[in-house]
């Protein structure tokens, strides 16, 4: 149909109007200069000015895609675009009133300023016209009552979302931290307890995602405020509204994430990442693609995990190995092709079970596979080595745990080479593959009991992008024989998550079952061996102290574990304080 719209649809329509705005400015330019008596020796001008003006200002407005904004959409940014193409299409005007100023062409000066005004206020008039018209107030007066937390940018623009006919939301009032009563946008803003304390009805809570959301959660359920909806992605054009999940309740944003200091690090590099394709590497890399990095090497052994994440990555170059880290000989070929600058060590067999049915190929993985891109590492001189561990390997009772401190040790002692060796340890993240929150989200899904092993297991949690940041910036300060420990809060009751996921999901049918402790696992997780350790000058990030261990015997011992039918009492002899936990 004619007037279903569509991409050319939109480009012819601006093309005819920008064009029409065009001479009419120049039209009325010239009549308000000569007191709406143009003389006749001006007419010439008067089509050179609109010519020169259609012939740039359009030119310009296709070269930098003005025409592919969306008019339901227009917003600052752009109106900023448009404002800095009419400059640059003005001042070429000025430049050829220049070159004609001795011709019969004369351009009054006057006139290019008086155009420039009137041209850019019908531009922008235009533009925002179908916004106003539609953003014009037109709540929905029958929504469901709801308050909006959030500082008054981000409220501004949660309202710009949900002030429409179709929204299911009818603002009641902004809660920030503004002591002075005053109104954004015709909406009361309020503090929370004064809020709470006139009593005003609310049925849903719009939360900026930045806010702390544990005890605010708590609050409002106290009021009878059960929908709680969380808001990000914001842009010029409005903001994403989502149902509030367990990941926002126990997300912790980390206050003295250096930014500046991670980009410094990224920009530029070539940067290997081991275990690309899973819940860490995947994230680091998306961290690297996000602070510069000139190319990645991601390194898998996963086809299918390596292939997403190479599909993901798109705005800089990227490089797809399968391998194995186990593989010295194939990994020695990817460090002599590529050279990278700094080499992140993601890859290990993390989940316990698995690691206590399959001892030897988790000590394989983990230990060998650790050795290899370390020695690697320093044999072609990269500047940095990093190594994912984990709070596991604080006092092990699991031989997963084990094998990773002894990555540690081996990282530890082997600094001092040419290469920058440092360790990041941190707990559980939110939503990795084989975590409890998936695990309970399926349970839930299929309307079965949630299980937990132990009324009193407490896990650390962290939001995966926060924490690989922090990775990021501890590998970025780190100078070499570091083990960093990243602040993970307080550690979480799994009893209390489960509970939460079961009242956010709606379901009064499933209940907590507990299955007892599985082979190898704690019931509270350690960040530190003892209780020393130094301070970064950043809070959320700390370093414990080191171990020494003689590298040779260290390199010895590795390859006896690998060798011998003893494993658990080698283990024991490398790790003393691994203390093996097993069913009973």
């Amino acid at each position: 149909m004619i007037l279903q719209p569509s991409e050319f649809k939109r480009k012819l329509f601006f093309t005819f109007f920008d064009i029409g705005i065009i001479i009419i400015a120049t039209l009325i330019a010239f009549a308000l200069r000569f007191d709406f008596d143009i003389p006749q020796k001006y007419f010439n001008s008067i089509y050179i000015v609109i010519s020169i003006l259609i012939m740039a200002r359009l030119s310009l407005f296709y070269y930098f895609r003005v025409y592919d904004i969306s008019w339901r959409h227009f917003g600052f940014k752009d109106t900023t675009s448009l404002v800095y193409i009419s400059v640059f299409s003005t001042l070429f005007l000025v430049l050829v009133s220049y070159v004609l100023h001795e011709t019969e062409y004369i351009i009054p000066r006057s006139i290019i300023p008086i155009e420039f005004f009137i041209s850019l206020f019908m531009m922008l008039a235009l533009r925002i016209s179908k916004r106003l018209y539609l953003e014009s107030y037109k709540v929905n007066v029958n929504g469901k009552n709801t308050i909006i937390i959030a500082n008054l940018d981000k409220a501004n623009n949660i309202l710009r979302t949900i002030n429409t006919k179709e929204s299911e939301y009818y603002p009641v009032g902004i809660i920030t931290t503004i002591k002075e009563k005053m109104k954004t946008n015709g909406v009361e803003v309020y503090s929370l307890d004064t809020f709470i304390s006139l009593g005003i009805y609310c049925e849903v809570a719009i939360i900026d995602e930045s806010v702390e959301l544990g005890d605010m959660y708590e609050k409002l359920n106290s009021i009878g405020i059960q929908s709680i909806k969380v808001a990000g992605d914001y842009d010029d054009y409005g903001v994403a509204i989502k149902d509030i999940a367990v990941e926002d309740l126990l997300a912790r944003h980390p206050k003295d994430l250096d930014k500046e200091v991670i980009q410094k690090f990224i920009k530029d590099k070539t940067i290997l990442v081991t275990g690309a394709g899973g819940s860490i590497g995947s994230e680091i890399c998306r961290q690297c693609e996000k602070f510069g990095a000139q190319t990645l090497i991601l390194l898998d052994n996963s086809e299918f995990n390596l292939y997403s994440i190479t599909e993901e990555i798109q705005s800089i170059k990227t490089v797809s190995v399968l391998q194995n880290v186990v593989n010295r000989s194939d990994l020695e070929v990817t460090f002599n092709k590529y050279k990278p600058d700094i080499v992140i060590h993601a890859a290990a067999y993390k989940h316990v079970p698995l690691v206590e049915e399959n001892i030897y190929e988790g000590i394989l993985n983990n230990i060998q596979g650790t050795q290899n891109v370390i020695d690697l590492s320093i044999k072609h001189n990269v500047e940095k080595f990093v190594l994912i561990s984990t709070d596991k390997a604080v006092r092990p009772t699991n031989v997963m745990g084990t094998t990773k401190r002894i990555c540690e040790l081996y990282a530890q002692n082997s600094n001092g080479q040419g290469t920058d060796i440092v360790a990041v340890r941190f707990g559980n993240v939110l939503g990795s593959s084989g975590s409890v929150i998936p695990k309970f989200k399926k349970q839930i899904e299929e309307g079965k009991n949630i299980t937990v092993t132990h009324p009193d297991i407490t896990r650390y949690f962290m939001l995966i992008p926060e924490a690989c940041e922090l990775v990021l910036q501890a590998a970025a300060i780190g100078t070499g024989g570091e083990i960093f420990i990243l602040d993970m809060g307080e550690p979480i009751k799994i009893v209390d998550l489960a509970q939460k996921m079961i009242d956010l999901s709606g379901r009064d049918d499933i209940k907590i079952e507990f299955s007892g402790l599985r082979t190898g696992e704690k019931l509270y997780e350690e960040l530190l061996i003892n209780e020393t350790n130094c301070s970064t000058g950043y809070e959320s990030i700390t370093v414990a102290k080191s171990t020494p261990y003689e590298l040779k015997k260290l390199s010895a011992d590795i390859q006896e574990l690998l060798e011998t039918q003893e494993q658990l009492a080698k283990l024991k002899e490398i790790v003393p304080e691994f203390d093996h936990q097993l069913n009973k």
